[in-house]
């Protein structure tokens, strides 16, 4: 199916890594550290949403993260080269703001689009991405000596941030507008959780944002507490935290809130 490329250009972020690649992993170093074998005490793991690594936006994300909480940051290849999905094909079928529905023609590309590649998705399952990523982050920690590690996630990743958050990998995540989870998935976090999320978001629709809050929530005065904090974001829709519409005044807004938020955060809990 043909899709316009210039639908889609309007959600690239502005600007060019800095960054490299390092064994088929985009590398943003710590500021004032060039090379990956001067690493920083402590490191974040990026893991993209659904068009992986040929999304620049990734690397983008990544060179702010590296400069504003000043440590290494990684973007493993979550697909192993082949994401299920090019963003100029699925971008232009989904809303970028709170309030704007799906059209039924829409609705249609969306269903041509996803069905002839479900294989794609299923080769790229939690069961098969979620051992890839916990040999990424166990060969850094081997390699690097780093002494903490915290995930940021989105959409994709964001999920995959919700399940690593339980496995001892990482000391701290960040969900960006997750994927699809399930409360037993939420229930198992055991590390700090920074949820940061869309007004509207029928990936990550209201009925499970509350049960994930309530979760957490109820573990406050018990030994299985750790801390948490849930952000909507308001006129925002699944995807605003990095692949944003920034001609769209609150897109830009939420986007820009986003990035603090998930700063603040790493600064509380991994530095």
């Amino acid at each position: 199916m043909a899709v316009c490329e210039n639908c889609a250009k309007g959600f690239v972020l502005p600007g060019a890594p800095t960054g490299s690649m390092v064994d088929g992993a985009y590398y943003s170093p710590a500021p004032g550290k060039e090379t990956p074998d001067v690493p920083s005490k402590k490191a974040i793991i990026l893991l993209s949403d659904i068009f992986g690594l040929p999304l620049v936006n990734s690397k983008i994300l990544a060179d702010m993260l590296a400069s504003k909480v000043g440590v290494d940051v990684w973007v493993p290849d979550l697909f192993d080269g082949a994401p299920p999905v090019k963003v100029e094909e699925l971008q232009p079928l989904v809303p970028d703001r709170a309030g704007v529905s799906i059209p039924f023609m829409n609705k249609l590309r969306l269903a041509a689009l996803i069905i002839p590649r479900i294989h794609k998705f299923y080769f790229n399952r939690a069961s098969v991405v979620d051992p890839r990523i916990a040999k990424f982050i166990n060969k850094l920690k081997e390699e690097k000596k780093y002494e903490k590690l915290g995930a940021v996630g989105y959409c994709f990743g964001g999920s995959m941030a919700i399940r690593i958050g339980s496995r001892h990998l990482v000391d701290t995540v960040v969900i960006c507008h997750p994927g699809p989870a399930t409360v037993e998935e939420i229930k198992a976090i055991n590390v700090p959780s920074c949820w940061v999320l869309a007004e509207e978001d029928s990936t990550f629709p209201p009925k499970l944002r509350n049960s994930a809050e309530e979760v957490l929530k109820a573990r406050e005065g018990t030994p299985e507490y750790v801390d948490f904090e849930f952000k909507d974001w308001k006129g925002t829709a699944h995807g605003f935290a990095i692949r944003p519409n920034l001609e769209v005044p609150e897109i830009k807004a939420g986007f820009e809130g986003a990035l603090e938020q998930t700063v603040n955060w790493l600064n509380k809990t991994l530095l």
